[in-house]
């Protein structure tokens, strides 16, 4: 009999992973709340006329797209299967897909609820997504995101709040992170500085990879793309321009004085690094030119966010869109958010060891059975725990002691409750410390201070 398993990229949480899990989100949902995020849900598939065209062409191929109910070939002709074009049988056999980001989703939301909320609409969304990718250490088919986004309004200060917002995130989850920040109109800028504004995508593309591939593949890259040898080596002094954001700025200045598309991005960058001065937001925060995030929807600001002390990939990424709720026939509509990767978050946490010590226990006090004569006598005070807001519960069935403590210590039980005949009669509790060893007989009242301080 083969043995179940479950697809690549995926993952089961088993209690001691899931309870952690939630640790980082219910920290990020404090936060959203915090500064006025308004929680949203929106359905796991989507339409694909919603999702296709809006990630880039790598993206849409990354889509996991869900064949049609019933009879998915019903409008599939023998010529079309004959051919063997994915793409043209795709769009004939599905019409839904998973989403890819919860961003889209979003957009589409503000467009058909627009009646029905207030702008600028602040709003946080916690829920999975898919995406068919290559499974490997750090990248996932299927992951959480968390996401808050400001829809409705231009103003730069909505950017420097996300920045707050994701100090105070790491901060709960004692993270240390740099922040990455860049603008698309910088890239366009620099797109038109080189003569190959018309390029701007692949350009934007190519460039995002450099951490990952080198400069001479994205070069290469570059060059596969159209781009000619002169456009890529008038690239080389932007996309490795070093020193600090002033020295940046002060040299992109001169270099854009003909740009006013790359003016534009400059004066936004320096109003979100005045910003996150003024607020004295504890981040190291770089302007860096190769940040480009691949997404197509960007129009403005972009950020990524890294940690400092474990190599994975970013564990955080945002950015201004102007133009994503004008493709659902509502234009004139910014937006503005940032996305933590969860899955990526709880990576982190693992390898650094930095959950609370407490982070895996969900039962407090564990109580003993001896029996049906002491077992109606272990339900009340069972039930007087719980009513007092202690998570707690008792053993199903009146096994030998060895094995109640065995399940105790398995779930990391704290506190372990014993009454039997003699401890009845005597008016006590016998409280074991399962982390001290210690025990000895207290109060109800005793007992629950203990527990609640312990």
């Amino acid at each position: 009999m083969q043995k179940p398993s479950i697809p690549k990229g995926t993952r089961d949480f088993i209690p001691s992973e899931t309870v952690k899990r939630n640790y980082i989100f219910d920290a990020i949902k404090t936060v959203f709340r915090r500064f006025g995020f308004q929680p949203i849900e929106t359905p796991a598939m989507e339409n694909l006329s919603t999702l296709l065209g809006k990630y880039g062409e790598e993206g849409d191929k990354l889509l996991f797209r869900i064949l049609n109910s019933g009879d998915f070939l019903s409008d599939v002709a023998e010529a079309d299967l004959a051919e063997r074009n994915v793409n043209r049988l795709s769009a004939k056999m599905c019409e839904k897909g998973l989403r890819y980001d919860l961003t889209v989703p979003f957009a589409r939301f503000v467009v058909q609820h627009q009646s029905e909320i207030t702008f600028p609409f602040k709003r946080y969304q916690i829920q999975p997504v898919w995406r068919a990718d290559r499974p490997q250490k750090g990248r996932y088919r299927e992951f959480y995101q968390c996401d808050a986004d400001v829809v409705g309004s231009d103003s730069l200060l909505n950017e420097a709040e996300l920045l707050q917002i994701i100090a105070e995130v790491f901060r709960t989850l004692n993270v240390r992170v740099s922040v990455k920040i860049n603008n698309r109109k910088i890239l366009t800028g620099i797109a038109e500085l080189i003569g190959q504004k018309d390029k701007i995508t692949d350009i934007t593309v190519a460039i995002d990879k450099l951490e990952k591939i080198g400069l001479e593949k994205v070069n290469g890259e570059l060059l596969e793309k159209g781009l000619t040898r002169e456009a890529v080596e008038a690239l080389q002094p932007v996309i490795c321009l070093s020193g600090s954001n002033r020295e940046k700025i002060g040299r992109l200045e001169e270099l854009f004085a003909g740009s006013e598309t790359g003016q534009t991005g400059l004066h936004e960058i320096r109003t979100i690094l005045d910003y996150a001065a003024s607020l004295e937001i504890p981040l190291p925060i770089e302007l860096d030119l190769t940040l480009a995030r691949g997404l197509n929807y960007y129009t403005g600001a972009i950020l990524e966010v890294k940690a400092l002390d474990v190599e994975i990939g970013s564990i955080c990424g945002g950015g201004r869109y102007d133009n994503l709720t004008g493709i659902f026939g509502l234009p004139g509509m910014s937006g503005v958010g940032i996305s933590f990767g969860a899955d990526r978050i709880y990576d982190v946490l693992s390898q650094l060891n930095a959950y609370p010590a407490d982070t895996g226990q969900t039962t407090r006090l564990m109580l003993v059975n001896f029996g049906q004569a002491e077992e109606s006598h272990a339900l009340k005070i069972l039930g007087k725990v719980r009513a007092a807001g202690v998570n707690a519960e008792i053993y199903p069935e009146p096994a030998k002691i060895k094995k109640q403590m065995a399940y105790a210590h398995g779930k990391a039980i704290p506190y372990v409750a014993m009454t039997g005949e003699t401890e009845i009669a005597a008016g006590v509790i016998s409280l074991k410390n399962m982390l001290t060893g210690e025990q000895e007989n207290v109060s109800f009242e005793e007992m629950l201070q203990r527990i609640k301080n312990g």
